[in-house]
Parts: structure tokens; C-alpha cells; sequence
């Protein structure tokens, strides 16, 4: 186990230590008087009013430092524990035939920086910031030790990346071996049943939006004889457990190209009825906008677009967004029909995102019964200390005309 050098502690005012005490995984760089010029990956000793704790350093971005350990950098045997735990938390998803789930979940799993998804026999990671790149090789080889029935670990560079804690953002990819073999271009990979063809170099996340796994499932029990629409597709998941759950017709919309085959590759693949489902490549605010005018309804509509904040100060833009884009779809829903909605913009809490719904229903002249209400699954642990894990927040409630005396 390496040594720090004296040189590098980092102090921290006094007013941060019960926060840093309780294990909270980030000091941000504004935190710091005198910032030191390290390079990207160097370990670095914080102390703050008696505590102290060992991190990474980030040469760019707002958080400048993802502590780790209490006295030392973590050696291989403390890595290979974290995989180890994480890979034991997730055994419920192994046993129910789940072959594509979240292994680490960054700081959700005590390994701040990274994620890595396992989809079939291939495990895909992503790091933010620089210097959780540094630890890429050790995990790898922890990840291979782990589960010997792993045929590859490959890391995903995005052209695009940045220092964010959501990663639903599209762009190019390239993939780099890290142990074993490089995978297929297609991976056929299964979740409840449900078959998914997913391409680990393009598109956003690393191939399918894992984190809604359990909401999917839930739209299949309220999918039945009910006409859908879903917007934000991306290759269609919540179309077809619609679509299996009974649904008497779906509509996908998504601007991206590529999606509309996708989705029908999906549904192929599946053996569902393609009759049901129509695919419509176009803005989603836009069509929502011509649905309203046109006074066209849907059962249930469903929403799940990507982020739109990566900053705090971009929150309340996102937030009107929010209550723009719900606004538009309680205008486009039958009275007593559903809304299911989601949020993946980690600066928008839960009760700030109901906010923006009721918002929305007061604009539109609607009103909305919450009958669920979820986070993440299993796979995307929050620890009780870092907040700012919780980014997803999904909503189904039933839309009810505005009651006027």
C-alpha cells in the first residue's frame, strides 16, 4: 500500500467536518483555499477539523477530490472487497434471470467515479473525472476474479464525457479492452423475460437504460387495453413490456436516429405484435404540443426524457422544463388515464420534481393522483450519507379533470 506524501494534504474548513465525517464521498473544488496543481490521479491527503481521509484528485471539474479510505490508498485486496459486496448485493437480479444490471454503482458501492454494467458475459466501465481512470486496471482484475464466467471488461470513453453524476448523455464511444476479450458487436441480453439487443459502442448509457428495470415491469401490469404513448423511447424497453402487458396500441417517439429500427428489432426479437406499435421519429415537446392542439389522448403516456440540468445553477431552468414537458402531457391524456413520469436530473429532488408536477397539472388544468412512487432498484444503491446518489424519481398518478364549484 502506497504512502502519501506530507505534501499533499489538502485543509478544509472546519464547517464541512460533520458532513465528511458521516461519509460524504466529495469535496468540491470551490471547498479549497489553495489549490493545489497535481495531476489527475494523484492520491491526496483532506483534513478537516481533527477528521482526515484519503481521496483521489481531479484536476478538472467541480468536484476536485472522490475520497476512498480513512488512513491509506485502498490496495488491491480493498477493491476486490468493494466488487465483492457489490457483486453479492445484486444476487436477487442473477437468481431471477436477469442477465444486464449495474455491478458498481460509483459512490452507491464505495467506489466513487465509476460505473460498470454487465450486460450477458461482458462488463462495460465509465469513469467521471480523471482520476477514477487510475484504478480502471485493478478493477478490472477484481471484476474477472469475482465472476470467472466474465469473458471481458472493457472501459467506455465517451468523446463528450464530463464531470457529471448522471450519464445519459449520447455521443460518440469508443471501447477499450481492459481484461480478457473485446465483446460482439450485439449483445442479446434479458430481463425478465424480456430480450434486449444492446450495442455497447453507440448510444447513450452503455446500452440500455438499466435503472428503469422494475418501472418497466410495473407499466406491463398497467398496460392492458390501454392505448400508449411513449415518449423519449430510445430503443422502445417501455414499449414492448406495454406491448406484452396487453397494450391495444403503442406509440414510440424519439428524434434519434436509428431508434425506430432499433425498437422494431426489440419487438422482433420478442415475438410481440408489431401491428400494435407504430414508431414516430420527431422532438417530443413538439408532438406533444401538436397532440394537445389536436386534442389527441392516450390512456397512458409515458415520459422519461434525459437530463436537463448538469449543474445546480442550471436547476431551475430544468425545473421549468419539467413542468413545461408535464404540462404538454396531462393535456394528452384521457381523464382517468395515467401519467407515468420520470426524472434523471440528480439537481432536481424528489419533492421538488412533485412540485413541478402540480405545476403542471395548475397550467394545464389537470389533476394528478400519485399512485406510485419510486427511486432507483437494487443495482443503484444510495448510501444514507450522500444524498445526491438519488437521482431517479419515477411517478405514476391518474389524471383527473380540474373540479371547479
Amino acid at each position: 500500500m502506497r504512502r502519501i506524501n506530507r505534501s499533499t494534504d489538502i485543509q478544509l474548513p472546519a464547517h464541512l467536518r460533520e458532513r465528511l465525517a458521516q461519509g460524504h464521498p466529495w469535496v468540491y473544488r470551490n471547498h479549497i483555499a489553495v489549490v493545489p496543481r497535481l495531476e489527475s490521479g494523484s492520491w491526496v491527503r483532506v483534513q478537516c477539523g481533527g477528521w482526515s481521509g484519503i481521496g483521489l484528485w481531479d484536476a478538472d471539474g467541480p468536484i476536485a477530490i472522490r475520497l476512498f479510505a480513512a488512513q491509506q490508498p485502498p490496495d488491491a485486496a480493498w477493491l476486490a472487497a468493494r466488487v465483492r459486496e457489490a457483486w453479492e448485493l445484486r444476487a436477487p437480479l442473477r437468481h431471477a434471470g436477469c442477465t444486464a444490471y449495474r455491478w458498481l454503482f460509483g459512490e452507491g458501492d464505495g467506489l466513487p467515479g465509476m460505473t460498470v454494467d454487465r450486460y450477458g458475459d461482458y462488463a462495460v466501465m465509465r469513469t467521471y473525472g480523471g482520476g477514477a481512470a487510475r484504478l480502471a486496471p485493478q478493477i478490472a482484475e477484481a471484476l474477472m476474479a469475482c465472476d470467472p464466467a466474465l469473458s471481458g471488461v472493457v472501459r467506455r470513453i465517451d468523446a463528450d464525457a464530463t464531470d457529471a453524476t448522471d450519464d445519459d448523455m449520447p455521443g460518440d464511444s469508443s471501447l477499450a479492452v481492459l481484461a480478457g476479450n473485446p465483446p460482439p458487436q450485439r449483445i442479446d441480453v434479458v430481463e425478465y423475460d424480456m430480450q434486449f439487443a444492446v450495442d455497447l459502442r453507440i448510444g447513450q448509457k452503455t446500452g440500455l437504460f438499466l435503472d428503469h428495470r422494475e418501472n418497466r415491469r410495473l407499466i406491463e401490469q398497467f398496460s392492458a387495453d390501454r392505448s400508449v404513448l411513449n415518449c423519449f423511447a430510445y430503443t422502445g424497453a417501455f414499449s414492448l413490456y406495454a406491448l406484452r402487458g396487453g397494450a391495444r396500441s403503442v406509440v414510440s417517439v424519439d428524434i434519434g436516429k436509428g431508434l425506430a429500427a432499433a425498437t422494431a428489432a426489440n419487438i422482433a426479437l420478442n415475438r410481440l405484435d408489431a401491428g400494435r406499435h407504430r414508431f414516430i421519429t420527431e422532438d417530443c415537446f413538439t408532438l406533444l404540443n401538436r397532440f394537445a392542439e389536436e386534442g389527441k389522448r392516450f390512456d397512458m403516456l409515458i415520459l422519461d426524457p434525459p437530463s436537463f440540468a448538469r449543474s445546480r445553477q442550471s436547476r431551475y431552468a430544468a425545473q421549468r422544463a419539467y413542468v413545461k414537458l408535464n404540462a404538454l402531457a396531462l393535456r394528452c391524456v384521457v381523464p382517468g388515464g395515467l401519467l407515468a413520469t420520470a426524472s434523471c436530473t440528480s439537481q432536481i429532488g424528489p419533492e421538488e420534481f412533485k412540485e413541478a408536477i402540480a405545476a403542471a397539472g395548475a397550467v394545464s388544468g389537470r389533476r394528478l393522483q400519485i399512485i406510485h412512487e419510486a427511486g432507483q432498484p437494487l443495482d443503484h444503491p444510495v448510501p444514507a450519507h450522500f444524498p445526491e446518489g438519488r437521482y431517479l424519481k419515477f411517478v405514476i398518478g391518474r389524471v383527473l379533470a380540474e373540479s371547479r364549484s
